[in-house]
């Protein structure tokens, strides 16, 4: 092969990564003293989720409707959560506890109380930190971690992304590919949610970063499309699906203790 014809083969290569390209631009961000672990959303509403906690704020306003104390059901450690027909489904686990247990807490937003459980136990998978549904099926982020606050002697690279049918039966599984894995650790992936065009978009713990993957055509890796630099600092993150025109997205900022919207374009 001729040194032309590599060149040529290299500048289609780069044209089409580029035409993967993405930004995060922030349109709006609000203040909100409990914005520590994640945020959902709905047609009216965003929710902050916050270990034991969930506030009800107004979308285009801010203002504070309702909010939802677990600490005395023995709920520790929500992590994130989605809206689907008028239910809050939210990742509960026991982190930092070893051995790792983790269940799906439901909350009807509209009354803002709990309503259903289901619990992993003590889930093969690891530590339950966000939850997910597209296409009739339900996509759970299971964490593990390095250091103090790895199980078993498992570290990050056990994390994985797991899909189950809507009675919860296990379907298939994936892992994360080792670029990811090394800018997850210590800490592990903590956000995830579809956008359009079957990306799903993820965080790590603290990283102003999200990062865009797609399930792989063959093998077991996620396939990695790119890195998005953000305005939130990981945690749990929303798409708002009720806007049908735009990608966009839901994130917290724990530094400033501030909700931010973004588009994703």
């Amino acid at each position: 092969m001729n040194l032309p014809r590599i060149l040529f083969l290299s500048i289609i290569a780069f044209a089409g990564f580029a035409s993967h390209a993405q930004t995060v631009t922030e349109l709006r961000k609000f203040q909100v003293t409990e914005a520590k672990q994640a945020v959902a959303v709905d047609e009216k509403h965003f929710y902050v989720i916050n270990n034991s906690t969930i506030s009800k704020y107004g979308k285009h306003d801010g203002k504070l409707i309702a909010t939802w104390d677990g600490s005395k059901e023995g709920i520790k450690h929500l992590n994130s959560g989605v809206v689907i027909k008028g239910k809050l489904y939210c990742a509960n686990s026991n982190y930092p506890e070893i051995p790792m247990a983790s269940s799906v807490e439901i909350f009807d937003v509209n009354a803002m109380k709990h309503v259903d459980t289901h619990s992993f136990g003590i889930a093969q998978h690891g530590s339950l930190t966000w939850i997910d549904q597209k296409d009739g099926f339900w996509w759970i982020g299971f964490a593990h971690y390095a250091g103090k606050d790895a199980s078993e002697g498992r570290d990050v690279r056990w994390t994985s992304l797991v899909k189950y049918d809507m009675e919860w039966r296990q379907l298939e599984a994936w892992v994360f590919p080792k670029n990811l894995i090394d800018l997850f650790t210590p800490k592990s992936n903590s956000g995830g949610s579809w956008g359009g065009n079957d990306i799903l978009y993820c965080t790590g713990h603290d990283r102003e970063e999200i990062y865009a993957l797609k399930i792989p055509k063959s093998g077991y890796t996620l396939e990695y499309v790119g890195t998005l630099p953000s305005p939130i600092q990981g945690q749990g993150i929303a798409i708002d699906h009720t806007v049908k025109d735009k990608v966009l997205l839901y994130g917290i900022n724990r530094a400033a203790n501030t909700v931010t919207i973004s588009e994703i374009r």
